[in-house]
């Protein structure tokens, strides 16, 4: 057998795993039943009596929850960084979309969606196995432990891949279809309309009109196709001004107040130490003479002052004062994006002390200067709404236009009107002011791969500084806290096209509109979750919030949104809105009850008066005649034909019908009645069970945390998540006719119940 050695595989063949070894010197390798790679020195015949002998089965799909699983693991810890001496214990599911613990002790389920993760690092090797460490975007961070090292590189690379995709197409958004028959996909995308909000700001009039030279994106390919300028200023001052401006981001108007002051925002100029435009000088002439009530007009610069400096290096820099007339510059000192990522990377490390204590803590977190940052775009928004509430225009730039500009001329917006305070108005301000003038979301949240320098969590600051000034007037917003999060994770979670892409052209060309889902259609099915009950609409003025230190507060409910044990049981709003949902539901059945009541009163009354009617004629009409009773002496025939003729000239009788006679009344339609009207009142739930009591959703058990949202079924009383409480259907026991949520189960019954 000599002639056979030298195809025999030597010993340290053996020791690899088959389904790992690829072939070497064949550039097409052969292949095991179509799939598993053969290695170069077995041969064809050795490959087809494989085939024939043990022919090759796939193994059954594993599916969890309508999620068909790639991977599942066994026995893998999920280490609580508070309590890590006693891990979880479950089952680790790989799909398309998700990485999946479940918890099978306490029911527990821990969706991560590939797209919110940051990060993921393969830790030292323990003695129960292979850690891996996932920071997500939005502030969840989790570690499992895999048992085998194998398995847990295998996670690793496969996390990796699907992460973070390289092509934009690759994204969520584009394989994302809903089981929710009431949200199609346009759903949402024709909600707003960049002309509609500039006409409810009554533009264009006598001072500003629309720019028609950037329909085809050839002004500037990251402005809105429909431009607000100056009324006054000629196509040679756009054009001029465009060209002396950083990425052709010339002067726009973003808000227009009704004292006639203006927003405009813009780029930086490309001025370095002494180049001049006068077409661009004469732009902002033109900007400032919008507004009559004013001689002079703000340029706010966001940055500091020596970083806008070094930019004149490089040929760009700021307007020098001498050279544009009746203007007064301001530096408002913004930190960059390469600052602030840093900064929120501290804080998330502030937030991952394994045991924190209160100085470590407060340390940490100064050392971050986060909420310095928060101070100083609220204290510079405070300076544009402070201007524009006076009556002075304001123009702000920062290096491009689309980071530090967005955060303040959107706050400030919302200081100044009432409107953007109201979820539809707070929407269009992120349309407009945000996605039309080229916010790169794609790249500041990392959709795709790309450089990790133009990450930064631009957009997560204006949500901080939204609701740091919600923490100060919680009367003036009709939204929660709530909503924001819901925004902050659907923008990096890539769900919804809506925020993908970096400008208004890139999301036209990809056709967002008719090949993805849109985010503010999703949320229009679920307003009553963002609703603030403490909202009062009649608090229209100008908000003017104390940024003193002390009342710059740290974000507890994003940050550590998933520690357990240090957030309420229940958040005040959630008490609030259930209360006053039951106040409502008892108003309502008790105006139903009263109609029902009085309905009765009134048809008693009116029967027994004409009884009594008929009874005095009966009787003298006997005693008239001398020869007796009337014709037929039977009472039951006397008093049905006496009912009948009442009930004839009744028009409105509740009870009366072509045939109605105490003689055919049965008693089963005398319980039918009765069982309606019973109906209408089991129909309410008169007692709700208290938010505190309830640990578990009762349908599908998944226990209640402190993001979860608890609904209460109106019908029952019963408390359950969002998921099992999708129904809603007007109750017989309500005057109003209002549908109302009500659980599966009840849904069921009413329907069958109702006609």
């Amino acid at each position: 057998m000599t002639d056979a050695e030298p195809l025999s595989p030597s010993a340290s063949t053996f020791k690899q795993n088959f389904d790992l070894v690829t072939p070497e010197f064949e550039e097409d390798p052969k292949l095991l039943w179509g799939s598993v790679p053969v290695p170069p020195f077995v041969s064809d015949k050795v490959v087809t009596w494989v085939e024939e002998n043990f022919p090759h089965q796939p193994p059954p799909a594993v599916e969890f929850r309508g999620q068909n699983v790639l991977k599942k693991i066994e026995n893998v810890r999920m280490i609580d960084r508070y309590n890590s001496k006693n891990p979880t214990v479950g089952v680790l599911y790989l799909t398309a979309t998700h990485l999946i613990f479940v918890d099978p002790d306490a029911n527990k389920e821990t969706w991560v969606l590939y797209m919110h993760i940051a990060n993921v690092e393969k830790l030292p090797l323990s003695t129960t196995g292979s850690p891996l460490l996932i920071r997500c975007k939005t502030f969840l961070s989790i570690t499992f432990v895999i048992p085998k090292e194998r398995e847990c590189h295998d996670v690793y690379t496969t996390l990796t891949k699907l992460y973070q995709p390289v092509n934009i197409k690759n994204l969520y958004c584009f394989q994302y279809t809903t089981a929710a028959k009431e949200l199609p996909k346009a759903a949402g995308w024709d909600y707003f309309k960049l002309e509609h909000e500039f006409k409810r700001m009554r533009v264009p009039n006598d001072q500003w009109s629309v720019c028609a030279l950037n329909q085809n994106y050839e002004l500037c390919d990251t402005y809105p196709q429909q431009l607000y300028v100056p009324a006054e200023a000629n196509t040679q001052i756009l054009l001029g001004s465009s060209r002396f401006r950083s990425k052709g981001r010339l002067p726009a108007l973003t808000y227009l107040h009704s004292n006639k002051a203006s927003i405009c925002r813009c780029s930086q100029p490309l001025s370095g130490f002494s180049a001049r435009c006068l077409e661009d000088e004469q732009m902002l002439e033109t900007v400032r003479k919008t507004n009559p009530n004013c001689n002079f007009m703000y340029v706010v610069d966001t940055r500091p002052r020596i970083n806008a400096m070094a930019n004149r290096a490089a040929g760009k820099g700021y307007e020098n004062e001498a050279n544009y007339e009746n203007i007064k510059f301001q530096f408002l000192g913004i930190e960059n994006i390469h600052t602030m990522r840093a900064s929120l990377q501290k804080v998330i490390e502030c937030c991952e002390q394994k045991s924190p204590t209160m100085s470590g803590f407060l340390s940490a977190l100064e050392s971050s200067g986060w909420l310095k940052h928060i101070r100083s775009i609220l204290d510079t928004s405070c300076f544009i709404a402070n201007a524009v509430d006076k009556g002075i225009s304001v123009v702000v730039h920062c290096s491009d236009g689309w980071d530090r500009t967005a955060q303040v001329c959107s706050l400030a917006a919302l200081m100044l009107d009432p409107y953007y305070r109201t979820i539809k108005g707070f929407q269009a301000l992120i349309e407009k002011d945000w996605l039309a003038f080229g916010h790169k979301f794609s790249d500041r949240c990392g959709h795709i791969q790309n450089d990790p320098k133009e990450v930064s969590p631009v957009f997560t600051q204006l949500l901080e500084c939204t609701w740091q000034l919600m923490q100060q007037r919680n009367d003036a917003f009709e939204f929660n806290e709530r909503f924001l999060l819901i925004l902050h994770d659907h923008v990096m979670s890539c769900q919804y096209g809506t925020f993908v892409g970096n400008c208004e052209k890139d999301r036209l060309d990809l056709r967002l509109a008719e090949k993805t889902f849109s985010l503010w259609g999703y949320m229009s099915n679920h307003l009553n979750e963002y609703i603030n009950p403490l909202y009062r609409p009649e608090m229209d003025e100008t908000i003017k919030p104390n940024l003193a230190p002390q009342n710059i507060k740290f974000w507890r409910g994003m940050y550590s949104r998933f520690e357990s044990g240090i957030h309420p049981r229940e958040p005040l709003e959630d008490l609030l809105i259930a209360s006053k949902d039951h106040c409502t539901s008892l108003e309502d059945h008790v105006q139903h009850l009263t109609k029902r009541i009085n309905s009765f009163k009134n048809m008693l009354s009116k029967s027994a008066k004409r009884l009594q009617g008929g009874s005095a004629a009966l009787q003298s009409r006997y005693n008239a005649d001398t020869r007796g009773p009337i014709e037929v002496n039977d009472n039951r025939y006397n008093y049905d034909r006496k009912l009948s003729e009442l009930s004839a000239a009744d028009d409105d009788h509740p009870l009366k019908t072509s045939d109605f006679s105490f003689s055919n009344l049965s008693i089963s339609e005398y319980n039918n009645e009765v069982e309606k009207v019973n109906d209408d009142i089991n129909s309410v739930a008169v007692e709700w069970k208290s938010l505190r009591s309830v640990v578990n959703c009762p349908t599908c058990s998944i226990p209640f945390d402190q993001i979860t949202k608890k609904n209460h079924c109106w019908k029952c009383g019963e408390v359950f998540c969002s998921r099992c409480i999708d129904k809603t259907l007007a109750l017989p026991g309500h005057d109003s006719g209002n549908p109302v949520p009500v659980c599966r189960q009840c849904f069921r019954v009413v329907q069958q119940v109702s006609p």
